[in-house]
């Protein structure tokens, strides 16, 4: 079931990627977020999601929101209420 989660979430956080991600910015070839943040943060304070996928560049998916007041802060992928945020902008495009 867990395995059945995660492949969800890859296929979710690489359609997201493709639709967030600013084709104009490189990508550094290592991991961006040295340490997460699980704790909530309300939707009103995110300004935008970037989703990278694990790859050859780092071993998992990192997520990082910058916030409307230009801070950025690495998100823990497993979180719920991180999954849930994604799925939800993911059923809005359809």
């Amino acid at each position: 079931m867990a395995t059945e989660s995660s492949q969800m979430f890859l296929l979710l956080a690489v359609f997201v990627l493709g639709i967030f991600a600013d084709p104009c910015e490189s990508q550094e070839l290592r991991c961006q977020c040295i340490q997460t943040q699980s704790d909530f943060i309300p939707p009103k304070f995110i300004a935008k999601f970037q989703i990278i996928p694990e790859g050859a560049h780092c071993n998992r998916k990192e997520i990082i929101v910058t916030l409307k007041d230009g801070k950025l802060i690495c998100l823990d992928p497993e979180a719920e209420w991180v999954m849930n945020i994604i799925k939800k902008i993911v059923a809005s495009i359809y």
